[in-house]
């Protein structure tokens, strides 16, 4: 990538200058060429370094691919050319990294590229479902439309992931408010307690003040180890499940864990119909649209059930017939899936069935906030409550054998 200046003129034959970078100085003459202007000089000013042209740090969000699917869309359905858009978009998005992206594409669709081959090099931003509909629309002419389709799947994978994470809002500052406290006590109150004891000469200590005292200990002295361990712990679990066997035991977990393993099957189920819907009415053939599904849905044993239809399809069998054997879908999917491949309607009930597992989502999410606030402040306040008897159980005894003491002193005396 290098620096240009050029000299160019218009359709009423004023004169302009200006820079851009471009791969050569042939490319950014025919850029300037579709913009409609006459080129009069090109000269190379500089190099331009990798970094400096878009940055590589970051990541793409969601938001921005679905503004950038939408945009191109909008421009592609203008009339503008597929150079000129990515030449736009690629100036005007503030992601640094899709930036570059965007800029090394439009280089590559210069050079005879399809879109589709050209985005295939970044296959962690655009992922099998995007390439797969911006093939669809290549081949089929309508690349407007799949664009389109694919902003509007993107909002909704959106809406439903910002819909889970304000969900969990909530429970998650309880909890850390909880760590925080109990750690604070433990750290700062319990030890000032430990020589309240010593100064009273308390010898032995009962065996719930005992705990919470080698826990308060293990805080002060050992806290680095305590760090090292969660470390360890996420490390080990991080390891085993990019392992084959440890994917499929993680996801099953995922699947069979109380409460949130039916809140991941109905996420799972909603992208399942969301993204296969999306893939069909984009024109793309139903085998080539399972594979990319069972990539997208976020789940290996939905995957693998998902991998195991397309085969049977591919034998002649019905989508619904596998789909109910693997007992990974529930019967109303299954009979909807059915009836929609019978009418041969099955894009739209696929987009029925989004909807109303999205709403199974959002309902279950609801219910679930309201469930785990209550079940939090009793944990939070049965911690405080365990450090609160533990510390005042040797005060008692201490102001018990005061009180013995004194009464043994008193009879003493009267007997006399």
């Amino acid at each position: 990538m290098a620096t240009f200046s050029y000299t160019v003129r218009d359709s009423s034959g004023q004169s302009r200058s200006g820079t851009s970078d471009a791969e050569n100085a042939e490319i950014l003459r025919r850029r300037l060429q579709e913009q409609g202007f006459t080129v009069a000089d090109i000269q190379q000013t500089g190099n331009v370094k990798k970094k400096n042209a878009g940055g590589g740090w970051g990541r793409v969000k969601l938001a921005d691919l679905s503004i950038f699917c939408r945009q191109f869309s909008t421009m592609i359905d203008a009339g503008v050319s597929l150079v000129r858009a990515l030449d736009v978009l690629g100036e005007q998005t503030s992601n640094p990294k899709l930036k570059r992206m965007i800029l090394d594409i439009q280089v590559e669709v210069e050079s005879g590229q399809t879109l589709s081959r050209a985005m295939g090099k970044y296959p962690k931003t655009f992922n099998n479902l995007f390439i797969g509909l911006v093939k669809a629309g290549e081949v089929g002419g309508v690349l407007e439309e799949s664009l389109q389709r694919l902003s509007h799947f993107l909002e909704k994978d959106m809406e439903l992931r910002r819909k889970v994470k304000a969900a969990l809002t909530y429970p998650a500052i309880v909890v850390v408010v909880a760590v925080g406290i109990v750690v604070g006590l433990c750290t700062f109150i319990v030890p000032k307690f430990v020589e309240l004891f010593k100064d009273l000469g308390v010898k032995e200590l009962p065996a719930m003040t005992q705990v919470l005292v080698d826990f308060s200990n293990f805080l002060k002295d050992r806290w680095w180890m305590g760090i090292l361990i969660l470390v360890v712990v996420f490390m080990a679990v991080k390891y085993f499940g990019t392992t084959r066997i440890g994917r499929r035991v993680i996801d099953r977990i995922k699947l069979k864990v109380p409460v949130f393993g039916k809140l991941h099957h109905k996420i799972a189920l909603a992208r399942f119909s969301r993204t296969l819907g999306t893939l069909l009415v984009s024109g793309v053939p139903i085998l080539q649209a399972l594979e990319t599904v069972a990539g997208t849905v976020g789940n290996g044993i939905i995957a693998d059930a998902v991998m195991q239809a397309r085969a049977r399809i591919r034998e002649g069998d019905r989508i619904n017939e596998p789909l109910e054997k693997s007992k990974m879908f529930p019967p109303m999917v299954v009979h909807m899936i059915s009836i929609g491949e019978e009418s041969g309607a099955l894009d739209s009930m696929l987009a029925k069935i989004a909807e109303f597992y999205e709403q199974e989502v959002e309902a279950t999410l609801q219910s679930l906030t309201s469930a785990i606030e209550p079940v939090l402040i009793v944990f939070l306040g049965c911690a405080v409550g365990f450090i609160v008897i533990a510390m005042f159980m040797p005060l008692v005894a201490v102001i018990q054998n005061l009180t013995s003491g004194g009464g043994e002193d008193t009879a003493g005396v009267t007997g006399e």
